[in-house]
């Protein structure tokens, strides 16, 4: 859902509701310990070595990577196999945080606009 979407329709919302959803949202929030930003990538490597399958397109894995982005640049941190599933779950609940809070942000600026933020 787009801002634009997410305001004309919350503009329709009054003041009671608007305030009842931004309170169900943040007790909706998952536990924030658990974030992890980026996002996972699936590669196949070479290992270089004459005559390995790899050579001819055979690629080695599939390996897993956090993809995460920062100040100097991006970078990709390896996922073992054993904290794949964990990985996982801790960039969706990121993602969840983060959907979330865009929605409260919206209900602040509509409230705000109509002068009722509190």
């Amino acid at each position: 859902m787009t801002y634009k979407t997410t305001t004309s329709k919350l503009g329709r919302l009054s003041v009671q509701r608007l305030r009842a959803r931004r309170a169900r949202l943040v007790k909706q929030l998952p536990d924030v310990e658990l974030t992890l930003y980026g996002s996972l990538q699936t590669q196949g490597r070479r290992c270089g070595k004459q005559g390995c399958s790899c050579v001819e397109g055979q690629l080695h894995g599939p390996y897993v990577y956090l993809a995460v982005r920062g100040s100097q640049g991006g970078r990709l941190v390896y996922v073992t196999a054993q904290l794949v599933e964990d990985v996982t779950r801790r960039v969706e609940v990121t993602r969840r945080i983060e959907a979330a809070l865009a929605e409260i942000s919206a209900i602040n600026l509509e409230l705000l606009a109509r002068g009722e933020l509190s």
